[in-house]
């Protein structure tokens, strides 16, 4: 009977993983284009003191205030990337002026380019980890932790603290620009069924542990 089980829990965890791997495949190739379609936002704080997180987030205000009237409406990532480029140099000023007006001294930098980053939630929505564009903020040494939205589809402007209202604002607007499957890939509610299949495992791989395997 322990043998027939143990061949029988074999051969499920030989399929699963096939089925992982391919599947693993497939969702780096589609996160590949899902990334293809987004730029996102960042404000890197010149370090964690409580200050210079504080900075920080006065600077974010200031230049989404500057910039969110000319984003809100972009058709297209080519158009959001052309805007941003088009207003560093006034974005640069107004981070620089909001620096000083706060008595720092601090340098600030920026770059629209493609950068690593880790897995990261927003709202009701995960970016898995990988290569992203991002128009990025560095403030002074740019060694603090760093604020973040989506600047195309533009969720930098959708208040995620108000709930469901947020959320169905946060998925249209990511719906625009992606397919069904990228869909899936961030939205939060899909990512459950991965996690219950990781948990399928875990609990095969308790069985045969049981059964002394």
């Amino acid at each position: 009977m322990k043998k027939v089980l143990l061949i029988f829990i074999i051969g499920i965890l030989s399929v699963f993983t096939a089925n992982s791997l391919l599947a693993e495949v497939r969702n780096n190739n589609m996160q590949h284009d899902m990334a293809s379609k987004i730029i996102r936002f960042h404000v890197i704080a010149n370090s964690d003191s409580k200050s210079d997180q504080a900075l920080k987030l006065r600077v974010r205000d200031k230049i989404l205030g500057y910039i969110a009237p000319k984003l809100k409406n972009s058709k297209n990532i080519e158009e959001s990337r052309k805007i941003l480029r088009e207003n560093n140099g006034e974005m640069l000023k107004i981070a620089s002026s909001e620096i000083r007006k706060e008595g720092y001294d601090y340098k600030v930098d920026s770059t629209l380019s493609k950068v690593n980053f880790p897995i990261k939630t927003y709202g009701n929505i995960t970016l898995p980890q990988g290569k992203y564009e991002a128009y990025r903020i560095i403030i002074g040494s740019g060694q603090g932790q760093n604020w973040w939205c989506v600047m195309f589809p533009p969720l930098c402007f959708v208040d995620i603290t108000k709930g469901q209202v947020s959320y169905e604002k946060t998925e249209n607007e990511m719906k625009k620009v992606l397919t069904p499957e990228e869909y899936k890939m961030v939205d939060n509610a899909s990512l459950g069924l991965n996690k219950r299949n990781i948990k399928f495992k875990f609990k095969i791989l308790e069985i045969l542990k049981s059964i002394g395997v």
